[in-house]
């Protein structure tokens, strides 16, 4: 559990969609496990709780998951544009690769 906090807090100094998603698989995953340490507990109150939780679960997975391949679907397609202008305009693209080389190498030669 430890590590999964320190995933966690990595992912908030740079969030983005993959982080989040990814986080939230985590949180989702502690969920489980807590219903699954539970599962022995007693009471009509505390299975209905853990019946709400499941359920819960189980839509937060199926949201992620749909979240997940749209979120797959839009890089797969910025892939294909730039492919396709890369295609049709090569020297465009490698003047740009060779313009932002040369600014990487000046901001690497100051230091």
């Amino acid at each position: 559990m430890n590590t999964n906090m320190s995933r966690v807090k990595k992912s908030f100094s740079n969030p983005s969609k993959e982080h989040l998603i990814r986080d939230f698989k985590v949180v989702i995953d502690d969920a489980e496990a807590l219903l699954k340490a539970t599962a022995n507990q007693g009471g009509e109150m505390m299975g209905a709780v853990r019946t709400k939780a499941e359920e819960s679960l189980t839509l937060a997975k199926v949201k992620m998951t749909e979240a997940e391949n749209a979120l797959m679907e839009k890089g797969r397609g910025a892939v294909t544009v730039s492919d396709d202008y890369v295609r049709k305009n090569p020297w465009i693209a490698m003047g740009a690769a060779a313009g932002v080389g040369l600014i990487v190498g000046l901001l690497i030669g100051r230091r």
